[in-house]
């Protein structure tokens, strides 16, 4: 498996390119397969965040474009390396492995996905377009917090459109004290200072690699206590 600090290819597809990737995996994927639960919300903020570059609404819309899109491959690179049979980061490892488990709900399949994406993927995309636009991840800061907003309405939604039943859960559901043991809040601002470090290590190769697949593995582990099956 290539590094997860190599450096990106000097062209990225555009953010229409990766939405019309996701669609064609959620045509492509049964609607309960737990990356299907995942692209499904993934794509709704893909989309939005494609409307707002065409409204003009970054203030650097390259930058926020770049960002976006190199995220996005991220995740991408995660499916298509589990669809060929190879081993995709560890911080995806737990959702593509019980994708079909009838135990766990679309709730947890989201969160995990959404884990993965946050906790690992971002600070590596943030390294991606600096690397690519030749810039410090501070002047990434701003375009870095308005696709946070979009991620904090994202989780939002994951818990209005796939929370179960007709009324709230109760507190004896396991489901709840999953639901407050994650924060997409605290991740975020976990992977800005992630990035921020790798940045700072980009000249010590070994210790930066060393840090990233420690980050990637205790992302999957908390990617695997989200995914704990449960009563139905």
């Amino acid at each position: 498996m290539a590094s997860p600090l190599a450096r990106p290819a000097a062209s990225a597809p555009s953010v229409d390119a990766v939405v019309a990737r996701m669609r064609a995996l959620d045509a492509a994927l049964p609607a309960r397969d737990g990356v299907a639960v995942f692209n499904r919300v993934y794509l709704t903020v893909t989309e939005e965040v494609g409307r707002r570059l065409d409204a003009g609404e970054f203030p650097d819309p390259r930058a926020a474009g770049t960002l976006d899109v190199r995220f996005a491959q991220r995740y991408l690179a995660a499916v298509d390396a589990a669809g060929e049979d190879r081993r995709p980061p560890a911080c995806w490892r737990p959702l593509f492995q019980l994708r079909r488990h009838p135990g766990v709900r679309p709730l947890q399949f989201a969160l995990a996905g959404v884990n993965a994406h946050i906790g690992h993927d971002l600070a590596l995309a943030v390294i991606d377009t600096c690397r690519t636009l030749g810039c410090e991840p501070a002047e990434l800061e701003d375009e870095f917090d308005r696709v946070g907003e979009l991620l904090m309405a994202l989780e939002e939604r994951v818990r209005e459109d796939l929370m179960p039943g007709p009324d709230l859960l109760q507190i004896a559901d396991p489901l709840t004290h999953l639901l407050g043991s994650w924060s997409l809040e605290r991740a975020r601002d976990a992977a800005w200072a992630a990035a921020r470090a790798l940045w700072a290590l980009r000249y010590c190769a070994g210790i930066a690699e060393e840090f990233t697949e420690r980050l990637d593995a205790a992302v999957g582990f908390a990617g695997r206590m989200l995914l704990t099956p449960l009563p139905g």
